[in-house]
Formats: C-alpha cells, sequence, structure tokens
C-alpha cells in the first residue's frame, strides 16, 4: 500500500508509521506544521505540511488532495481529529484514495460522548449513569445530586477539562469556568473508583481484526498517559464487537474507548467512559506485522496484545518527573531502566529528537491563548461538534440525528 498517516505529530502516529514502513508499505506523513515529529522518521517517503482542518478546511481538503494525487496514495489513514473534516468532505478527496475511516455519521456518534452513552446502552455495554446538562444551572444542579461527581464537554480528548471533586484533579477547574450550553453539553457522572482501562481496535467490515487492552502505568499531569501496560483483552474485545455491531456492521477504520474497572485484577468489572474514533498510544503495544495484516483485514481471528507488554514514551517520562514531587522519582527511574520504550528497536531516533519541538509548540499557543498545553497541541486538529465547511447535506442532518440522540 502507499499510505499517507495524517496528525504524524502524535507518538502512536509515528509508531503507525514505523510499522507500516518496515513491514514494506510506502509511507507519507502530514501535519499543520513541518516540526511534527512523524514527519522525520527514517521510514517515510515524504512528508507534508497542510493548513489546519480546523480552521482552514477548505485548504486543508485542497493540500490533502493534491499531494494524494502527486504520490498515487491508496490509503488515508487519520489518526486524531482530522478524521472528521476528512470523512466529511470524503467527496472532495481524490476518487483512487480510500478514506481509512467510518462515515461522518458513524465518527459523529461516537466522538458526542453524550450521544455515544446512548449508543452504549443500545449495545448493552456498562456505563455510569448519567446527566447531561445545557446550562452553568443545570451542571451546578447535576453535581450537586452526587456527593463525588466527575463531569466533562461532551467534545474533549486527552483528560483535559474535567470538574470533579475527587482523585488528584480534585478543584483542578473551578465551576465558574464550566459553561455547558445545548450546542455544547456537559456530562456528569458519579465518580467510579477504579484504574482507567483504555482500548485500541483496527476494525474492518465491521469484524475487530486487532484490539489492545491497557493501563497507564505512568500518566502526564493526571490525564494523558506516558506509559502503558497491556492486560487482558477478554472483556473488552467482547464489547468492543458488540458497539461496531449496534454501531454499523460495515464499520471499518480505527475506534479506541476508555473504562473504569471498579472491579479486581481478578474479577474485572468495567463501565464505559468514552469513545475517540481514532487511533490511541495502544497501538503500540501491537507487532508491526499484525498492525498491518489486521489494517489489510487479512486476518480470520483478532489479535490482540500479550498482556504485560510494556512500552513507554521516555522523553516525556523524564518530562513529567519535573512535574512530580521528589517521592515520585524511584518510580521514574525504574520505568526508564526496565520499561521499553516506543522507539527502541528502529533506529529512528532523529524524529523522537523533535519531540520537545512539539512540546515547545503546544506551549507558545498555551501561552498566547491561555489554554493548557495538552489541550493547545490538537488545538488545530480538533473538531467539537459544529457544522463542517462544505460538509453534504445528508452529512448535516445526521449531525442533527446526533445532537438529538444525546441521553
Amino acid at each position: 500500500m502507499r499510505v499517507l498517516v495524517t496528525s504524524s505529530r502524535n507518538t502512536f502516529a509515528l509508531d503507525l508509521i514505523r510499522k507500516l514502513g518496515s513491514v514494506g508499505h510506502t509511507v507519507f506523513a502530514s501535519d499543520t506544521y513541518d516540526g511534527a515529529v512523524g514527519n522525520h522518521s527514517r521510514f517515510l517517503a515524504g512528508h507534508l505540511a497542510t493548513p489546519s482542518p480546523r480552521f482552514e478546511t477548505d485548504a486543508f481538503i485542497a493540500a490533502v488532495s493534491d499531494y494524494v494525487e502527486k504520490h498515487d496514495i491508496d490509503v488515508i489513514i487519520p489518526t486524531f481529529e482530522e478524521v472528521f473534516y476528512l470523512a466529511a468532505r470524503v467527496a472532495d478527496l481524490p476518487a483512487r484514495v480510500r478514506l481509512y475511516a467510518g462515515s461522518f455519521a458513524d465518527l459523529a456518534r461516537l466522538h458526542d460522548k453524550a450521544s455515544f452513552q446512548r449508543l452504549a446502552q443500545d449495545a448493552g455495554v456498562p456505563i455510569p449513569e448519567t446527566v447531561v446538562v445545557t446550562s452553568p444551572e443545570e451542571l451546578r444542579e447535576a453535581i450537586a445530586s452526587f456527593p463525588r461527581y466527575f463531569a466533562r464537554a461532551a467534545f474533549s480528548r486527552g483528560g483535559v477539562g474535567l470538574l470533579t471533586n475527587t482523585g488528584p484533579l480534585a478543584g483542578k477547574i473551578p465551576v465558574e469556568e464550566c459553561v455547558p450550553t445545548p450546542e455544547q453539553p456537559w456530562l456528569v457522572q458519579p465518580f467510579v473508583d477504579g484504574p482507567m482501562v483504555c482500548t485500541y481496535s483496527v476494525v474492518v467490515d465491521g469484524r475487530v481484526q486487532a484490539h489492545t487492552t491497557y493501563k497507564a502505568a505512568e500518566q502526564w499531569a493526571h490525564s494523558t498517559a506516558i506509559a502503558f501496560i497491556a492486560v487482558d483483552s477478554t472483556d473488552t474485545l467482547r464489547y468492543t464487537q458488540q458497539l461496531v455491531d449496534t454501531l454499523d456492521p460495515g464499520f471499518t477504520g480505527q475506534i479506541s474507548f476508555d473504562f473504569v474497572d471498579h472491579g479486581t485484577d481478578a474479577a474485572p468489572d468495567y463501565k464505559i467512559i468514552e469513545c475517540n474514533p481514532r487511533p490511541t498510544n495502544g497501538v503500540i503495544l501491537l507487532e508491526a506485522d499484525d498492525v498491518s495484516h489486521a489494517i489489510e483485514g487479512r486476518l480470520t481471528e483478532p489479535v490482540v496484545a500479550v498482556p504485560g507488554t510494556e512500552r513507554q514514551i521516555t522523553l516525556a517520562v523524564l518530562a513529567d518527573a519535573f512535574a512530580e514531587p521528589l517521592q515520585h522519582l524511584p518510580k521514574t527511574l525504574h520505568d526508564l531502566l526496565h520499561v521499553r520504550d516506543v522507539g527502541a528497536g528502529w533506529w529512528d531516533g532523529a524524529a523522537m529528537l523533535w519531540s520537545p519541538a512539539t512540546i515547545v509548540h503546544g506551549a507558545k499557543i498555551s501561552h498566547g491563548d491561555r489554554k493548557e498545553i495538552l489541550a493547545a497541541l490538537g488545538d488545530d486538529i480538533v473538531w467539537n461538534g459544529e457544522p463542517i465547511e462544505g460538509m453534504s447535506e445528508a452529512d448535516a442532518e445526521a449531525l442533527e440525528a446526533v445532537h438529538a440522540g444525546r441521553v
């Protein structure tokens, strides 16, 4: 295959580039700035800096289309929320290229956390009690009804912007800064005890081809994971297939879920929290051949990550060490010495040398716009449920239906 991997700033995008390139595919990458880590992998045949899909949608689609034509690209594999812009404008892409993603209607239903809760109910997947609020007054009333609560916007990502009175993020965001609206609602749920368990899956024609279930051994600022360990996939694989069956039996693409496990190691008890209809760091726990065969739909049975497999993003672990108390240092040193880095064995160190440039890029935006770095890092490629420039009438109607289908 000749593949274009978009939003190459992400570590999991770089991992995908390496894996596909190492098994013989011709891989290209793109992002909105040239310093993205994935743009500098030795496994690339070329890379492109594009306009922002969020702020310059027409120009973004035109740039991607031109690149696809110029380099005879067969498949576009999105890795972040540019997937929504590509899916909404898929008719404007060259006819020869395949977008490795579900329809815009399916993606929107997965991404809107409120409508996703309804999907999970329909699929028979356990969810916490959920209240959807559309005003600051409703938000205050809802959180007052739960002794311990957890609230976030229907369109949010990366563990950023969480309102809670429990755990390490308690009180980090004042309730006064949370402004739900009918267009941008929030979800309020009881705080569920237990660790977060995440999944990543490759789905082809409605069947899961590859699947990982993992816990975060380390987190950056108590939100985004930077070290990962694979755990048993029995329950989450079943739930993933149930969700895909309910959503669209013909779905093809990458899909990731977050669960809370309030059971035990011997007897997990999962409640699903949200969906990212795109890859996450779970891809780094799979082998290159398995990822390639899964994306091509060549597997007759799903391949799963072996429980106990560990990976970490070393540069992020080091950065996190400077933000943690001194007593956290032994854990950091243990991880650096004993846990395999995502770049180990690839002889592709030049790419990860661009990681500080990515953080600086986010820090500059964060400082200028008064945003958290994690939020700022994706600001030009996110989608928050708005109509997309140039989208079809059918997709616009589907978006309205998604909003109407909220819990």
